[in-house]
């Protein structure tokens, strides 16, 4: 079973959302802020939790593919479409980008929103990066096919997913969070099944930056946007972890402009 949280308002907007968790995340990322922010809004907003992720299924991840990751969002566009009558946008924050990517290279979908995803050009310079500054924990990870190896320590989570201003104590509260992630991801987004812009239909995607990342660089998510025929939106004084830095409502209300835009 799929972890699926809902909040949903008394008259929904015709358009659900689903949020989508990145790597050792889950969808209590979402449920921080932006679920109940989007249900103030008016609208059906729905996030889950990946397989073995959260509070889903207990699973052994080592092996799991990209393409078993968006069978599941698959399986959970359909409960959405049965609820709410109508297929939801789809919002992929890193590795929930890179599904997101994915699965419109199969489906169809009203729009999709890329919140500081895996780029078109996939994981390799951002595993390149981090080797240069943490070789240790990037052999560990290696050594024992583990994700989590690369994000166990909480100061290096810190460095990673958040801004420098942000309250540790916070960081580790959210670090007690982060999980495991498949070890096959590393292969499937850095060389074997990187994003493919070519096999996707025509459909409205925001692109996301946020302007102090360390995991995915302004410039990779231009190239990205560029790939999909828009313009990056760039997040000022913003890490990774966008839904969770103190600024998320900027990104939020970018998002809601850009669904009320939508054709419907």
């Amino acid at each position: 079973m799929l972890e699926l949280l809902r909040y949903i308002p008394q008259i929904p907007h015709p358009t659900p959302l689903l949020f989508i968790h990145g790597a050792w995340h889950g969808a209590w990322c979402w449920a921080e802020y932006f679920l109940p922010y989007f249900e103030q809004q008016g609208f059906a907003a729905y996030a889950l939790s990946l397989r073995g992720h959260g509070k889903s299924t207990p699973q052994k991840l080592r092996w799991v593919s990209i393409w078993d990751y968006v069978a599941d969002v698959r399986q959970q566009v359909e409960i959405i479409e049965q609820e709410a009558q109508h297929p939801p946008v789809l919002i992929g924050h890193s590795m929930g980008g890179y599904i997101v990517q994915k699965y419109l290279e199969r489906y169809d979908a009203p729009a999709g929103v890329l919140l500081a995803s895996i780029p078109v050009m996939g994981t390799l310079p951002f595993f390149l990066r981090f080797f240069r500054r943490y070789p240790l924990a990037f052999l560990k990870s290696g050594l024992l096919m583990k994700g989590y190896s690369l994000v166990e320590d909480v100061e290096r989570a810190h460095a990673l997913f958040f801004s420098a201003h942000m309250p540790f104590e916070q960081v580790k509260q959210y670090h007690t969070k982060i999980q495991d992630e498949s070890f096959r991801l590393v292969f499937d987004s850095a060389l074997l099944n990187r994003p493919n812009p070519k096999r996707v239909k025509p459909v409205p995607i925001l692109v996301l930056a946020a302007a102090n990342d360390q995991i995915f660089s302004v410039k990779e998510q231009m190239a990205t946007a560029k790939a999909y025929h828009t313009e990056a939106v760039v997040l000022a004084d913003t890490a990774h972890d966008v839904m969770l830095e103190p600024n998320w409502q900027a990104a939020a209300d970018h998002i809601l402009t850009f669904i009320h835009n939508l054709p419907m």
